[in-house]
């Protein structure tokens, strides 16, 4: 999924429709018809060449970006029927609500900005040449109960990093899925060509910290009152994990 130096659109139109379907999440044909006001035969042909180059997918009647979305899974724990999937555009609001509800219990400041983010942006996913992030989600009866956010820059020399927000709502911790969800989350990075993950939290998160370190995550540094918080300074305690060997130059 990792983002493309530049994508290559053959005409503008192309580009135009591209860009919309990536900002709206999944799209039907008439919409984008009322949307740039084309008539069918041309849509048609704007759509084939961008489902003929790999950059848009149909399924189940909607149009969206193509890229790898991962797999969905089930799984039963303490008597609890949990599923990691791909988030939608339709999770939007459920991500936002469980994303603030951790980000406040545990002064994660790293979510807290990607949150105030999506409730700008309004979308879930974004794959274009200035960016990638995906989402997973955790649902327990229908319901968002965590996500594991990844999201990387278009930018040659940080291409092969992505960061990473990852959180499970207090009542549902204690049962594994932190741990089924993180795992998940780089099992997807890995298999995209992602060779580093990384974040930061307050140092006084060390329920965060140990959970990091027993998923194989190290400290790289440390920086001293980076933050402040409830005009208290707080040390950020930048975390990483390798997902391949690095080849030294």
């Amino acid at each position: 999924m990792q983002a493309q130096e530049g994508l290559e659109f053959e005409t503008e139109g192309d580009r135009r429709l591209y860009e919309y379907v990536e900002r709206n999440g999944r799209v039907d044909r008439e919409e984008l018809e009322s949307e740039f006001s084309m008539d069918a035969e041309r849509l048609d042909q704007e759509i084939g060449a961008l489902l003929e180059g790999d950059y848009l997918e149909e399924r189940d009647g909607a149009l969206q970006i193509k890229i790898d979305y991962g797999e969905e899974t089930t799984y039963e724990t303490d008597g609890l029927e949990v599923t990691i999937r791909p988030a939608e555009q339709s999770d939007l609001k459920g991500i936002v609500r469980v994303m603030r509800e951790v980000a406040e219990e545990d002064a994660y400041l790293t979510a807290e900005t990607v949150v105030d983010l999506l409730d700008q942006e309004e979308v879930v996913f974004r794959y274009n040449d200035r960016e990638s992030r995906m989402f997973f989600v955790t649902m327990v009866d229908d319901e968002v109960v965590g996500w594991v956010h990844l999201h990387s820059p278009n930018f040659a020399k940080l291409s092969h990093t992505a960061e990473l927000t990852m959180g499970v709502l207090e009542e549902y911790r204690g049962h594994g899925i932190g741990s089924r969800l993180m795992e998940h989350g780089l099992e997807w990075a890995e298999e995209n060509g992602y060779e580093k993950v990384y974040q930061s939290l307050p140092a006084t998160n060390q329920d965060g910290v140990r959970f990091l370190e027993r998923h194989r995550w190290v400290t790289e540094a440390i920086r001293q009152a980076h933050f402040k918080i409830d005009d208290d300074y707080v040390a950020e305690q930048q975390m990483a994990i390798m997902l391949q060997d690095p080849v030294m130059g």
